[in-house]
């Protein structure tokens, strides 16, 4: 159940609205204790992660790197109407490992590339990674 259900969002549904809807927000834990937030464009793996491309010198990275939970707000693309928000354990998978996830993100989220050469040097000179995110906890709650 969506948002307005009353209840904790089942994994597996929040999985599947992940895959059918890409903006989002990531929230991440900054060294002070604040919240550091990002607009992000999500994928889904195939092991039911959600999957962002980033840059190895993003403050989400970092963050990640210090402390791994993570936080996602993802809604529909006009914005107003459902939305979902997970939390969980994220993981940071740097070059030359995630070239290959990084090619399955990118179809994932927008379809083949016109040219893959270019797109994997491109991954290559912005020092992309790939974040992973294992899914614990769905929402939202709303009786909370």
């Amino acid at each position: 159940m969506l948002q307005g259900g009353g209840q904790i969002l089942d994994i597996a549904d929040a999985q599947t609205f992940l895959s059918e809807n890409e903006c989002a927000v990531l929230a991440t834990r900054r060294r002070d204790g604040g919240i550091q937030m990002s607009p992000i464009t999500v994928g889904v793996d195939a092991e039911g992660r959600a999957i962002i491309s980033s840059r190895e010198t993003a403050y989400k990275v970092r963050n990640l790197k210090r402390d791994p939970w993570a936080a996602l707000c993802v809604f529909v693309d006009d914005f107003v109407g459902p939305w979902v928000q997970v939390e969980g354990t994220a993981e940071i998978l740097s070059l030359p490992e995630a070239m290959e996830p990084l090619v399955e993100y990118y179809r994932g989220v927008a379809g083949e590339h016109p040219n893959w050469d270019e797109y994997r040097q491109a991954m290559e000179q912005d020092q992309r990674v790939l974040i992973r995110l294992t899914i614990e906890r769905a929402g939202p709650d709303r009786k909370g």
